[in-house]
């Protein structure tokens, strides 16, 4: 079949549902809304049916020689191959595997920002002093 044929017959078909849309609201009373959702209708129903056809193609390619062959009274085909494959490997001799990591030395233990003396200063008991929180005078407030 001729693309160009197929192509006419798709914009014949395009603007036949558009008119037909178009023509069930009342020629008098259409608006630039109504044209709108008849074209979006149309291209969104042309769509649907060229996916429609293309995935039919698409799987007539993928499964179509397994089928006629099954059809044909053939061997049938096996999906799954009954043992691994096996690969050659490309090195010549085997590589030993990577040395275990030395481990990292002890850090400090990391305090929060806003503590009092985070930045190691001597203003702290025991484990860590927490800032005071915010005063309660009006005044003094951010």
């Amino acid at each position: 079949m001729r693309a160009w044929l197929l192509v006419y017959g798709v914009v014949y078909v395009v603007i036949e549902m558009i008119g037909h849309s178009l023509a069930s609201v009342g020629w008098p009373q259409v608006t630039t809304l109504d044209v709108a959702a008849a074209v979006t209708d149309a291209f969104l129903a042309v769509s649907l049916a060229l996916a429609a056809l293309l995935g039919l193609e698409l799987a007539a390619r993928r499964w179509g020689p397994d089928l006629v062959a099954r059809l044909d009274g053939g061997e049938p085909v096996e999906v799954l191959p009954a043992a691994p494959i096996g690969v050659r490997s490309w090195r010549a001799d085997p590589v030993a595997p990577p040395a275990a990591p030395t481990p990292a030395p002890a850090r400090p233990p990391v305090r929060g920002t806003y503590e009092v003396g985070a930045s190691g200063s001597i203003w702290r008991r025991r484990d860590r002093r927490v800032a005071p929180s915010f005063p309660e005078q009006p005044g003094h407030l951010l």
